[in-house]
């Protein structure tokens, strides 16, 4: 499905980053590893994505600071000799009450979160408008979507990659890029870990379970393929039915 596109994914070294790198990389897709934690995890990763019988590669960048993330995207464009798919991934939790939040805390998760999108995506820009072609795929949360008591920083940034995606879809569709967001529920990962045994917070998830890292994926698969051409600007959630 996506035979010899070239994707950039941020925050891949574990969780929803990592399995949207090796679902890319099954379907064909070449992809570029962001991590700013872990290189061995980030390097371990490009192993697996390699082994599809595509091209991998891990690169250090953190996507709060804009000069990181244009040498970054500089490097990947000479390495892989263009960019078709951006997923902004990454992304931080400093979870307080709003009372109690230090403000270095709310303005990290922003910085990270919200910024690094932005700083991600005004990097590809021209690499898209040159190609006239384009996925930006951004990750969300229903946090964004419907607020979470103790989450006033990632609630605010979440929200924030709606609007930037509405926004930058509006701005690229001359040049037939497509820019759209998912917004996950309660998925499986290390960030979870502690909510997997929560019965009532699973009581409040229609489909009774916390969604797989692979379900999230698999649609950042679709979007990703020239079949979702005629999508932008959408929010897609996939929750089991938490926020509808």
């Amino acid at each position: 499905m996506l035979k010899g596109k070239n994707a950039v994914i941020t925050g891949a070294s574990r969780g929803i980053g990592r399995a949207i790198a090796l679902k890319f990389a099954e379907n064909g897709a070449n992809v570029a590893i962001l991590y700013n934690g872990s290189k061995d995890k980030a390097e371990k990763v490009a192993q697996e994505a390699a082994a599809f019988g595509v091209k991998a590669k891990a690169y250090a960048c953190n996507v709060a600071l804009a000069d990181a993330c244009k040498e970054t995207v500089s490097e990947i464009i000479k390495d892989f000799d263009g960019i078709d798919i951006l997923v902004n991934n990454a992304g931080i939790t400093r979870d307080k009450l709003a009372l109690q939040m230090d403000e270095n805390d709310f303005d990290a998760v922003i910085a990270t979160n919200l910024k690094g999108a932005f700083h991600m995506i005004q990097c590809c820009y021209r690499n898209f408008m040159k190609k006239k072609y384009g996925k930006i795929i951004n990750i969300s949360s229903v946090s964004g979507i419907m607020g979470n008591a103790g989450q006033a920083n990632y609630s605010a940034s979440k929200a924030g990659i709606i609007g930037l995606t509405k926004t930058i879809a509006k701005e690229l569709a001359g040049r037939h890029v497509c820019c759209n967001a998912i917004a996950p529920g309660f998925i499986e990962t290390d960030m979870t870990e502690s909510f997997k045994e929560n019965e009532e917070l699973l009581h409040m998830i229609p489909l009774k379970r916390m969604g797989k890292a692979e379900e999230v994926a698999a649609l950042a698969v679709f979007l990703a393929d020239d079949v979702s051409d005629y999508i932008t600007g959408e929010v897609i959630r996939i929750d089991g039915g938490l926020a509808m």
